[in-house]
């Protein structure tokens, strides 16, 4: 939805319609029992351009390089107010956006893992009852 926005690909009452049809999917999903885990890693501009000199620099890195990240970069304030738009519209309850910060690896790591250790918490999730009576089992 974002690169469609930011590009002008389809008509603004295209993707409009898609808020709605997330949020609906989503809303689906939750009710049939789905946890939805949504994040969105924030980086700033600053910091993506240090990442990116970086793996300019180093040799073994340049393969994490592509000339339209180059390009994207230039759509920056277009794309962050997509993002905004779209984490506003689409986050509920069924399904939550997370904004991380991520300038720091080991704080976004750190976010994500606390996150998802909770979420599965919530699920309290148990081992299926065994299949055959263990106490009747006879190695031999």
């Amino acid at each position: 939805m974002l690169i469609v926005r930011v590009h002008d690909l389809v008509p603004k009452v295209v993707w409009k319609h898609r808020y709605r049809q997330i949020n609906e999917f989503e809303q689906m999903l939750s009710e049939n029992g789905v946890t939805i885990l949504k994040f969105f890693l924030h980086i700033s501009k600053e910091e993506q351009k240090k990442r990116f000199e970086a793996r300019i620099q180093d040799s073994s890195r340049n393969w994490k390089l592509s000339l339209p990240d180059f390009e994207e970069r230039k759509h920056w304030d277009n794309y962050t107010e997509a993002y905004e738009e779209a984490l506003a519209r689409c986050s509920t309850e069924a399904a939550p956006w997370y904004v991380i910060p991520a300038n720091r690896k080991w704080f976004r790591n750190y976010l994500v893992a606390d996150l998802v250790v909770r979420a599965l918490d919530n699920m309290r999730l148990k081992y299926p009852p065994p299949t055959v009576d263990i106490s009747q089992v006879v190695l031999e």
